[in-house]
């Protein structure tokens, strides 16, 4: 039976599949986006389908946050670099030099475009085995799906709950250009204030979320 965990060895009977997968688009026209695609979309259904079965309390909210916990990219980066999928993977010589097999996301499109792969391989039902397979640690410890919530909705909903007023948020600063832009952002509940910084207005609303939670907490 193939070691799920080295999706890599996956017995292709088709091997051009296999290639397409490993290959970055730095490496030629033949390359993985394509595959990448797929397998995002597979993965998203059979994650989906594993939390909405094993968590039948859970409603739509914890279940989008707890799938979004799954399949985000620090999960697949995570899970290549346990596979060591980033030394099979093809690289154009620009990407060779920069370190390109190092990169979390390059090695997390590349595990997607390998689930892409076996779905047109060897169908669905293998797939999905492959799929919950190596994914079988996390789906069993799964973390709090409240505490997934992005700081912005708990700081609200830790208002609210209190008859709090709502947060008010406020760019202060925005500098550099356009590609590089940064942003502070003052957040202000009542008489407190904290500043978020982030590369857009959203990341820092969120920091300066977090901050005020922590200040308001204690």
């Amino acid at each position: 039976m193939v070691d799920s965990r080295k999706l890599q060895d996956f017995p292709f009977r088709d091997p051009e599949l296999r290639t397409a997968a490993l290959t970055h688009r730095s490496a030629g026209n033949q390359h993985n986006e394509r595959l990448e695609f797929l397998g995002d979309s597979v993965l998203n259904f059979v994650i989906a389908d594993a939390l909405f079965k094993a968590l039948p309390q859970a409603n739509e909210g914890e279940l989008t946050r707890l799938r979004a916990y799954l399949v985000r990219g620090e999960t697949l980066a995570d899970i290549a670099v346990e596979m060591e999928l980033g030394r099979v993977i093809e690289l154009g010589p620009g990407e060779l030099k920069s370190g390109g097999h190092h990169r979390a996301s390059i090695q997390a499109d590349a595990l997607e475009a390998l689930l892409g792969a076996i779905y047109c391989d060897a169908g669905f039902a293998v797939v999905q085995e492959q799929i919950r397979a190596v994914f079988a640690s996390r789906l069993a410890n799964l973390p709090d799906a409240e505490e997934l919530k992005d700081p912005k909705t708990r700081l609200q909903e830790w208002m609210q709950a209190r008859d709090g007023e709502r947060p008010v948020y406020q760019v202060v600063e925005e500098a550099g250009p356009q590609h590089r832009k940064s942003f502070v952002v003052s957040c202000r509940v009542a008489e407190q204030e904290q500043r978020g910084r982030g590369g857009s207005r959203r990341q820092a609303e969120q920091q300066a979320a977090r901050l005020m939670l922590e200040l308001l907490q204690g």
